[in-house]
């Protein structure tokens, strides 16, 4: 059974930092691309950042030079280091893990990141 296990969300004010991470279980980590996406109230899940399996990465243009993403194949996470959080950061962020052959998906049952002082 695959899972994807998500944590570090919670409220930040404007210009902090969070983690998410992401762990996963149920796959074969290294053939998965993996990546978060997020979901803001009344509006469309949008792609955040994403990272193959051999580790190249796309972000979104609004989190570019302030989100990081980044996988450990030995411990089966995927991370997402958040700087200079925005309001409308704020939403519900989701893992997700795409088999890079069969292009199965598989989500996590999201995280909130709330940004407001």
């Amino acid at each position: 059974q695959v899972r994807l296990v998500e944590s570090g969300g919670g409220l930040v004010q404007p210009g902090g930092s969070l983690r998410l991470s992401c762990a996963a279980s149920g796959i074969v980590f290294s053939n998965y691309h993996m990546g978060w996406y997020r979901q803001a109230p009344g509006k469309q899940r949008e792609l955040v950042a994403q990272i193959t399996s051999v580790g190249s990465t796309n972000y979104a243009d609004s989190v570019k030079g302030r989100f990081t993403i980044s996988r450990d194949n030995a411990k089966n996470t995927v991370s997402l280091q958040m700087n200079s959080l925005k309001p409308e950061d704020t939403a519900v962020y989701y893992c997700y893990a795409r088999n890079l052959i069969t292009r199965a998906d598989y989500w996590g049952q999201g995280t909130q990141v709330t940004v407001s002082s």
